[in-house]
């Protein structure tokens, strides 16, 4: 999709206007009814869609006519994408193999619905003049919200919260105030960066106290989301306790931090500037402050890590990040607010006060917020049973949740347009679910939510917007060592985004048909649909049911229920996640698929069998099939046929099929098989040197039991051809070493992903020495020596290192200064002991921040050098059976709190 930034509001209002100038060409002269009908359509619907841009961005603000106007325009720009996508089908579908009497049949067919359609384009457009007329009638593109009364700052409480109240804060503060106080004289800057509500106020604040009397100056203040510079400016001199300026002229900003300046110059100063939304608003502050060498200090606290990056130049040696409270820390603050001590608790509350804290995933103010609840609730196992099973409605209704809302909603207001839609389609999974990053990126991309002016590839957009999300602290990555990535989205963001998704009709869930009944009852159309059932709820099919389902765009199924697939039709998105297996050697039946032509994603995991149609070329805008472990039960020839499809996992049959060098398209290809074939010919290796003509490939996965070597040859000649590959992967639990792989040619030489998993490789490849754009390695060996260990240490852009050799010299290897310039994350495993082979040379590995240690021997040495690692955050050790000695020697070293 080619077009401008993607919003909630343009991700349906951009693609319509784009069909119907699509439908005033030249493809469609012959339709004078239908192109009089679209160029109407566009000159009303582009001057409401400059409106809606407007409007979205004071979405908290909109008055509930204003609100029901954009909800009403979105949903008929829904119905005008399905009336024009109908008629375009139509208009392209027909065999050219079909005799004279099919054909006339078909020209009948054809001619009654594209009159159905100009009469349907006619009511559309009645619709279109009363959505205008109502636009110039409330007077909607001079609108402004009223200006009412300001709502409480939510992180006044933070600032005043006394030091004996607060729990889990001794150590934070500890570790911010050493960061604060070193020797430098230069000025100085601390950042804390966490998500919305973990106490980063808090703990500036306390550090502040506790620092403060050294200083001759000091001051704490907020900052907008929006801030007027000036204005915030005139705030922190009063906070310094200037004069406040008597003038009857605005004072220029530049006017304002040359006073400020003047005030700090030759003095020491700590400065507190909290809440920093955005790296612009941060520099200019900063020039207020003069750098002399008196020890000055500040503390940015911030939401965003980029903000944080930018305050301490890159230095992330400066950079706080703040964690969520320990099981234990949550449990005691929960009781001291409800209780007024730990020791009072019911034993017959304990179970249900545990499922509550799970909810709060240790972040103190939903801790608090929620313990206000549970004071003013009986002191039952039913009235907090009550409160747990509510949580989530409750965060939109309940006054005692209100400032938590609220202190969410900032991160949300403050989120670009362009990631909104994105942010909001989380809301299409539940709690606690771990969602694939790369996968999410797909069905982002299926909805229309990205898009690119250029020749950008999608996928890395869409994987800029998921990076933006993850460093604005909406999101978090999952930091299991799953072997993909994933993320989670808190429990109570969910809360909210489910808030934000109901208010604009974004995303609808069902636990039940009776709940996808009541949908069909609604004002708006549900237009992506999550239906979580673990039970059918009443009857499976119906013209209730089949209405709501016919509007549906996305649909994600994580239950046991699935609808007729003959219900939908306008479906673009299509998600079926484990779950849903009636047993062993169940078939999922898909052959309705045919039908989608709308379909641009299609994910199923959770089946022994798939049967897809025999037909498949009807689905011309399909992008991404994923069938995970499952067995196929034919695929059919005509998937090559497929002229948009990108994204192609399945396990395929005995022998790779000879058609899949056909299927030029595809950026990715991910093959599993569980089968073993002794087979050799001509047909059997057609499949593998296909391979080399899918030069568009930037991602390829090979999962197998086991190769023979004429398919090991082929596989590695093709791989030599792929001159886009950047991720690659090779799967199988082999015993035997292979060396076919040993020998690439330098077509490698853009590759950024290298995973070799249980794939051994008989020393490290020469060629790997080459890969300059290289940044994760996966890599097992029979034998690797020094200087090769040194090789891969001098690859530049190398940032995350899975390294399992079996077999090391016994001599010491000191990884000396310039070596693994940029990696954070390191782990070695052997059979030998990686103990007493690995040192650390003063300047080697910078940024290492996790170290793992995978060891069968052990000689009772720990690494040389571990305190030059100074940027180490995390140790881990792999089956390793004296873990009490190493503790002891790892805490003369002052790295005992890093062992995880």
């Amino acid at each position: 999709m080619a077009g401008g930034i993607v919003t909630v509001a343009s991700a349906v209002m951009n693609p319509l206007i784009g069909k119907l100038n699509a439908l005033m060409g030249v493809e469609y002269d012959k339709f004078k009814g239908v192109r009089k009908q679209a160029s109407f359509l566009e000159r009303e619907l582009s001057a409401m869609n400059a409106a809606l841009q407007k409007l979205e961005l004071m979405d908290d603000e909109l008055d509930p006519t204003i609100k029901d106007w954009v909800d009403h325009v979105r949903d008929m720009s829904y119905d005008m994408e399905n009336c024009i996508d109908d008629f375009m089908h139509n208009f392209r579908t027909g065999d050219a193999k079909e005799g004279l009497i099919e054909k006339t049949a078909q020209f009948i067919k054809k001619f009654r619905q594209r009159l159905r359609t100009v009469d349907r384009m006619e009511e559309l457009k009645d619709l279109a003049l009363e959505a205008n007329s109502r636009r110039e009638r409330y007077k909607i593109d001079e609108w402004k919200p009223a200006s009412g009364s300001v709502a409480v700052d939510p992180r006044l409480r933070a600032v005043y919260q006394e030091a004996a109240t607060l729990v889990g804060i001794d150590g934070p503060r500890e570790k911010v105030a050493t960061l604060l106080m070193d020797t430098q004289k230069k000025l100085k800057v601390v950042s804390i960066v966490g998500f919305g509500g973990l106490g980063k106020t808090t703990l500036a604040k306390q550090v502040y106290d506790k620092t403060g009397s050294q200083f001759d100056r000091k001051a704490f203040f907020s900052v907008s989301q929006r801030p007027d510079i000036a204005e915030l400016l005139n705030n922190f001199q009063l906070k310094l306790g200037m004069d406040d300026p008597v003038s009857s002229r605005a004072r220029k900003v530049n006017d304002i931090i040359d006073e400020l300046r003047q005030h700090l110059k030759d003095k020491r100063y700590l400065i507190v500037v909290d809440d920093v939304w955005d790296e612009s608003t941060w520099k200019t502050i900063l020039c207020a402050f003069p750098e002399d060498c008196n020890g000055s200090r500040i503390i940015v606290t911030t939401r965003v890590e980029g903000v944080a990056r930018a305050a301490c130049h890159n230095g992330r040696e400066s950079i706080y990040k703040l964690e969520p409270l320990s099981e234990e820390n949550s449990r005691r603050l929960l009781l001291n607010r409800v209780f007024g001590s730990v020791h009072d608790c019911p034993s017959e509350l304990e179970g249900v006060m545990v499922e509550i804290l799970k909810k709060c995933h240790g972040l103190p103010l939903a801790v608090i917020t929620i313990a206000s609840l549970l004071a003013g609730e009986e002191r039952s196992t039913k009235g907090w049973e009550s409160i747990r099973d509510s949580l989530g409605a409750q965060s939109a209704t309940n006054p005692n949740l209100e400032e938590m809302k609220n202190i969410l909603n900032l991160s949300y207001m403050h989120l670009p347009a362009h990631l909104r839609a994105c942010f909001l389609y989380l809301g299409m999974y539940p709690e606690d679910f771990e969602i694939l990053t790369d996968d999410l990126v797909r069905q982002w991309i299926a909805e229309g939510f990205i898009s690119s002016l250029h020749v950008e590839d999608l996928e890395d957009i869409g994987r800029s917007y998921l990076n933006e999300l993850i460093n604005r602290n909406m999101i978090q990555l999952d930091e299991t060592e799953c072997k993909e990535a994933c993320c989670k989205v808190h429990d109570m963001m969910l809360d909210l985004i489910l808030s934000k998704c109901a208010g604009d009709n974004f995303v609808s869930v069902a636990y039940n048909y009776q709940d996808m009944a009541r949908l069909h009852g609604c004002k708006y159309k549900a237009r992506r649909l999550s239906l979580r059932s673990t039970v059918g709820g009443g009857a499976t099919n119906g013209p209730t049911i089949d209405v709501t389902l016919s509007q549906v765009r996305s649909f994600t199924l994580l239950g046991n229920f699935m609808p007729p697939l003959f219900s939908f039709k306008y479906l673009r998105v299509f998600r079926i996640d484990e779950g849903l297996s009636k047993g062993e050697g169940d078939t999922l039946d898909l052959t309705a698929i045919s039908q989608l032509f709308q379909l641009r994603y299609l994910y199923v995991r959770g089946h022994d069998f798939v049967q897809l149609p025999t037909k498949l070329q009807g689905l011309v805008y399909l992008e991404t099939l994923a069938i995970i472990d499952a067995d196929i039960k034919s695929i059919p020839s005509d998937i090559v046929l497929l002229p948009r499809l990108a994204y192609l996992q399945i396990c395929m049959e005995e022998v790779l099929p000879e058609w899949i060098g056909d299927m030029t398209s595809l950026q990715t290809l991910i093959l599993s098989r569980y089968t073993f074939t002794d087979k050799i010919g001509v047909n059997v290796m057609k499949g593998f040197i296909g391979l080399g003509k899918l030069t568009n490939l930037r991602k390829m996965e090979f999962q197998v039991e086991s190769m023979n070597k004429l398919e090991l040859d082929a596989l590695a000649c093709s791989i030599g051809k792929l001159c886009n590959l950047k991720y690659f992967t090779l799967y199988g639990p082999c015993t035997e070493v292979n060396n076919q792989m040993d020998s690439l040619s330098n077509h490698f030489e853009h590759i950024e992903e290298f995973h070799g998993f249980v794939w051994y490789f008989r020393r490290v490849p020469i060629w790997m020495s080459g890969l300059h754009c290289l940044r994760i390695l996966e890599l097992h060996v029979e034998e690797a020596s020094t200087e090769e260990v040194r090789l891969l240490g001098r690859l530049p852009s190398l940032m995350k290192l899975d390294f399992r050799p079996s077999h090391i010299p016994k001599e010491r290897a000191i990884l000396r200064t310039g070596l693994f310039p940029v990696l954070e994350y390191f782990l070695f495993e052997s059979r030998e002991d990686v103990m007493s082979y690995l040192g650390f040379e003063a300047g080697a590995m910078p940024n290492i921040q996790t170290l793992v240690l995978g060891i069968e021997k052990w000689c009772g040495r720990v690494p040389v050098g571990m305190e030059h690692l100074l940027r180490l955050q995390k140790i881990k050790l792999l089956r390793f059976n004296s873990e009490g000695v190493f503790l002891s020697d790892i805490r003369q070293n002052g790295m005992f709190d890093m062992y995880r």
